[in-house]
């Protein structure tokens, strides 16, 4: 499976017709949505496509009707825009859209159903809690052993998120994490080695892309480093070993499957470090697509660049109702 190769996709940019891509919002995402959606609209241009700007949080969505618009590149992140709010949006107004669609999206944005939903179906995910409280956090920080990770239940980007290593700071962390959603997540903290893989719709099977390993300074991959520095190293090829590749690759398709995503996904995995054993943290329905994103990393190993990856996604944007 380590071994896919891509290819480029043949298409007509004029039959894929008036094209909006969606990017700002109001989410505390904003800026990386801006800079995701900056970088997709210009490969598009690049490629022919006939592409625009829509900014949902600066013109109703129902402009994309009045526009003409045949299909829209969603490049949001956070909630209001890979949430299932959009997706749901666009059903209405019977415009294709890129990614899951509403159902799917709306539960890989809950960090905690999407746990509960792969526990149930047997997929390795670390131990958790959800708590209203700060008390509630320190009962967790009992339960779950230290270190623990603290962090909004619906949020994406690392925000809001704190790494917790005695009682102390609890307080502190189910504040910082509260303040963006009301539901709070305490998850069993892996030590070991961090890594995400893209999973992307090829001929209609969901084929995992190859791993990349993150090596942060200090393990510290926070909204910073992710977006705003260069001192994070992204190793693609990971370096693993060929069985570890293959069954995180394994792993990640599963998880795509199990909550019916679809088009494209990237989840993150991180191999614990006493036994190699993987563990599935979360899944986002809308990677980011700037310049640090590990999509467009991953797809550019695989063979497909940054713009034919843009137009590959484009011309496989559908409404949930045509997959029935």
């Amino acid at each position: 499976m380590s071994r896919i190769q891509l290819h480029p996709p043949v298409v007509n940019p004029a039959s894929l017709g008036k094209v909006a891509v969606l990017f700002g919002g109001s989410s505390a995402e904003r800026d990386v949505s801006i800079m995701s959606g900056t970088g997709v609209l210009q490969a598009l241009q690049s490629q022919g496509v006939d592409a625009f700007a829509f900014d949902p949080a600066q013109r109703p969505l129902q402009e994309l009707q009045t526009e003409g618009v045949d299909r829209c590149f969603i490049a949001l992140h956070g909630r209001g825009g890979e949430d299932g709010t959009v997706q749901g949006a666009l059903e209405l107004l019977k415009i294709p859209y890129t990614g899951s669609g509403v159902m799917a999206s709306s539960i890989a944005m809950d960090k905690v159903m999407t746990k509960r939903i792969w526990r149930f179906e047997g997929l390795p995910t670390p131990d958790w809690r959800l708590v209203a409280s700060a008390a509630e956090c320190e009962q967790a920080l009992v339960a779950l052993g230290a270190p623990m990770i603290v962090k909004p239940a619906r949020e994406g980007s690392s925000i809001g998120l704190t790494k917790v290593t005695d009682a102390a700071q609890c307080a502190a962390a189910y504040a910082a994490a509260a303040q963006h959603d009301p539901e709070v997540l305490c998850e069993q903290f892996i030590e070991g080695e961090e890594t995400t893989c893209p999973v992307l719709i090829v001929d209609g099977e969901a084929q995992a892309l190859p791993v990349i390993r993150i090596v942060a300074p200090g393990g510290n991959y926070d909204y910073q480093n992710k977006y705003f520095t260069d001192v994070v190293q992204y190793l693609c090829p990971s370096g693993l070993n060929a069985d570890e590749e293959t069954e995180i690759q394994r792993l990640v398709v599963r998880a795509f499957r199990t909550l019916g995503c679809r088009g494209w996904a990237r989840a993150d995995v991180m191999i614990r470090k006493s036994d190699r054993q993987p563990f599935l943290l979360e899944i986002n329905t809308s990677p980011g697509m700037t310049g640090h994103s590990l999509v467009p990393m991953s797809a550019k190993v695989a063979g497909l660049s940054y713009e034919q990856l843009c137009v590959q996604l484009l011309a496989s944007a559908s409404l949930d109702a045509l997959q029935r």
